[in-house]
């Protein structure tokens, strides 16, 4: 395995190289380096087509092969038959998974380091990042996006068919009605919200979007030739996202599960699996199966408070614990060398920009500043993963620990700031981190209730966490205090990422971007032309800091008090 020569930062780890000057090999150097096994890894007759999958909030126990309960027989086939990447990280939020994926960038890098691109801020996806998609267009490929998008869209020059994809079939907005398509960001502030590339897709809506989706996916294969461009298809599913709406047939098999929010979850999870196994049926009646490679991705943890679940995981979406960051995913393809296995590679979102240029004959190394890794040798042959390390994120801008300090961080780091990392074996955490719990799988009715503190996880006021998540993977042992040494060193590499990162891209919301001002529905709300006039920084989100730390002695007060609420309940 790739980490084994980083376990325990031995004599020849990390810590025998100084706090700021690690010799890390860079992704292209990665690139350059593997270059000769990566020329012949594929048939040079045909470029691959490649169809990306991704569901939304679909914890890492919510699929069949980690938990029995729920029925995904397609997707445990896929993975069985392929290669299961058990080692596999992606953002504990939307947008920045999204932002990663289509760009192979860190989120500092691209400055959407803090929270999600909200429907009313006008900012988007930088328009100086090279998206995969185009990078897939550079070397021929017919590329397809259908689903959801949440990377902006105040102007059209944001819209998925402005940055790489030739048709363009969703929503833009982060959680919209399954049936209706109708979007709210707050109370009197809803829109429709279904797009057929640039225009508003009226009349198309009454549809479960999972089948909606799936058929627009359909089609696509249906009117191409299979032996003409290669295909690109990035179906990004709303589902398993809030809300919990699904046909009733779907419910059905799970009428003996107690707990009305995870039966309806679950329920969306098998909507899911029967819509992959129409497109995986579709690439094989319309003859692209023997030379397609499907990868499959979740975009960030459950939200147990929704009916998902990350149980071993500690905590949940919105968190840098690994309920938070660690994804389900897989890839199936004939393609493999080595299939039917499972993989322990580090994998992170960000390779998947390297990996499917390299795949479809493009040369990755031409773009400059990817933080992701050509990992198809470690998925396909077994080979040891370029990766050693993931920058889960910093974000400046999120509310700082109280306990945190630069002098708690050596002098090297302010550890009020959230920000995590892995290195090898070694996982850091700093600032805070986000909810901290174990919470078990949502199957009672009274849940949360009880369930709720059954695991809660209480200790004193800190900032800093070390975890070797090889041997604790559900992080229960922290060794900050025992092991100081390697706390340095990962404080060193925070430091090092943040001097490379670029300014937050928050800016405040823009009331003209109100649906009622725009003909009911979401969309791009700037003129042709028009210039961008935000600082970077919403002036209220600076404010909600200040207000934050006033109010903090409030909720700790209740924290407390819902504490003995709950340890009374149980």
């Amino acid at each position: 395995m790739a980490t084994a020569a980083l376990s325990g930062f031995s004599v020849m780890s990390l810590l025998s190289l100084s706090y700021l000057t690690w010799d890390w090999m860079s992704p292209n150097q990665a690139e350059n380096q593997s270059a000769p096994d990566s020329a012949n890894r594929l048939p040079a007759a045909h470029p691959p087509h490649i169809i990306f999958i991704m569901t939304d909030d679909q914890g890492f126990n919510d699929i069949g092969y980690h938990n029995s309960d729920i029925r995904t027989p397609t997707l445990d086939k896929l993975a069985a038959d392929g290669v299961k990447l058990e080692q596999y990280y992606i953002q504990p939020i939307c947008t920045p998974s999204r932002s990663q994926l289509l760009t192979g960038r860190y989120q500092i890098h691209t400055g959407l380091q803090h929270s999600i691109i909200r429907p009313r801020q006008p900012n988007c996806l930088p328009f100086d990042q090279v998206t995969l998609p185009q990078r897939l267009q550079e070397v021929g490929y017919s590329t397809h996006m259908v689903g959801k998008w949440h990377l902006g869209f105040y102007k059209k020059e944001c819209l998925p068919t402005r940055r790489g994809f030739d048709t363009y079939f969703g929503s833009l907005t982060g959680s919209v009605n399954y049936y209706t398509y109708n979007s709210c960001d707050g109370p009197g502030l809803c829109g429709f919200d279904l797009h057929e590339g640039e225009t508003v897709a009226w009349g198309r809506g009454g549809k479960y979007s999972t089948h909606l989706y799936t058929q627009r996916v359909r089609k696509i294969l249906a009117t191409h030739d299979p032996r003409g461009p290669p295909l690109f298809i990035y179906l990004s599913f709303q589902a398993v996202h809030t809300p919990l709406q699904c046909p009733r047939r779907y419910v059905h098999p799970y009428r003996g599960m107690a707990n009305v929010p995870r039966r309806k979850y679950a329920a969306m999870v098998s909507a899911v699996d029967e819509a992959v196994r129409n497109v995986t049926y579709a690439l094989r009646k319309y003859g692209y199966y023997q030379n397609s490679v499907i990868v499959f991705s979740t975009d960030n943890g459950g939200q147990p408070l929704s009916g998902g679940s990350n149980w071993p995981l500690r905590g949940r979406k919105g968190t840098y614990w690994e309920g938070g960051v660690r994804g389900l995913g897989f890839v199936h393809s004939p393609l493999l060398r080595r299939k039917r296995r499972v993989s322990t590679a580090l994998v992170h979102i960000t390779d998947w920009y390297p990996t499917l240029v390299g795949l479809a004959g493009g040369n990755a190394s031409a773009t400059e500043g990817l933080d992701g890794y050509d990992v198809w040798p470690a998925i396909s042959e077994g080979k040891e993963s370029p990766r050693l390390e993931i920058l889960h994120n910093i974000d400046p801008l999120y509310n700082p620990a109280r306990a945190g300090s630069l002098q708690g961080g050596f002098g090297i780091w302010d550890t009020a700031v959230q920000a995590s990392i892995r290195a090898g074996d070694w996982k850091l955490l700093t600032g805070d981190p986000g909810y901290g719990d174990w919470t078990p799988p949502p199957v009672l009715p009274s849940f949360p209730g009880g369930w709720w503190g059954l695991e809660r996880h209480t200790q004193p006021r800190k900032s800093v966490w070390l975890f070797n998540i090889s041997g604790d993977p559900y992080e229960r042992s922290d060794v900050a205090e025992q092991r100081p040494d390697v706390v340095k060193q990962l404080l060193a590499r925070l430091a090092y990422y943040n001097r490379t990162a670029v300014p937050v891209r928050y800016p405040m919301e823009d009331p003209r971007a109100h649906p009622d001002l725009n003909g009911g529905a979401w969309g791009p709300w700037f003129g042709d032309g028009e210039e961008d006039t935000w600082d970077g920084v919403s002036r209220r989100r600076i404010k909600d800091r200040k207000e934050t730390l006033k109010m903090s002695r409030t909720k700790s007060f209740f924290r407390r008090l819902n504490a003995r609420m709950m340890s009374n309940r149980i």
